[in-house]
């Protein structure tokens, strides 16, 4: 089964009304039955498994009382943002620039600019400077900048020492 690649997802989504910047990764499908309400800056990546929700289902409730309405709201991503694996944008949620999200987070709400973003609710848990403080000074750092798949599995296999000689 051939996977679609970056350029061709976004293209489809961009004919979606999703307003989509440049140099992105997009690694879902899942942008709701309202796509058009939805903005993506410009260098995002956004992992598989992640979900944007632009509206509010639990309107079903109280359908009477709404006449059948529905709550709806906008989602915008700032530039710079990476949004991990499994998370769950909620409607009226607006993240700032270069801020990381962290997996499995469900976001509503207004998160500032340089923030790092996790949990469940989400909410603030660091400064991005701190994490790129520790992502410098991690054991586990291994440069695979422009490195082949093939480059990249021989290079973290001989720095966890998994290379047979």
């Amino acid at each position: 089964m051939l996977k679609a690649t970056d350029e061709r997802r976004i293209r489809y989504l961009r004919t979606l009304g999703i307003k989509i910047g440049e140099r992105c990764r997009v690694r879902t499908m899942d942008f709701s039955t309202e796509p058009y309400l939805i903005e993506i800056g410009n260098h995002v990546a956004i992992a598989a498994g992640t979900e944007f929700i632009t509206h509010d289902g639990a309107t079903w409730v109280f359908e009477d009382d709404v006449e059948g309405g529905g709550v709806f709201g906008k989602i915008k991503i700032g530039n710079n943002v990476f949004i991990g694996i499994n998370c769950i944008i909620l409607s009226n949620t607006e993240i700032g620039d270069n801020c990381i999200v962290g997996a499995g987070s469900v976001v509503r709400g207004h998160f500032p600019e340089n923030s790092v973003i996790a949990g469940n609710p989400a909410q603030v848990i660091s400064k991005t400077g701190i994490q790129r403080m520790l992502s410098k000074q991690s054991p586990g750092l291994v440069k695979t900048k422009n490195c082949t798949s093939e480059q990249k599995d021989r290079l973290v296999k001989q720095h966890f020492g998994l290379l047979n000689s």
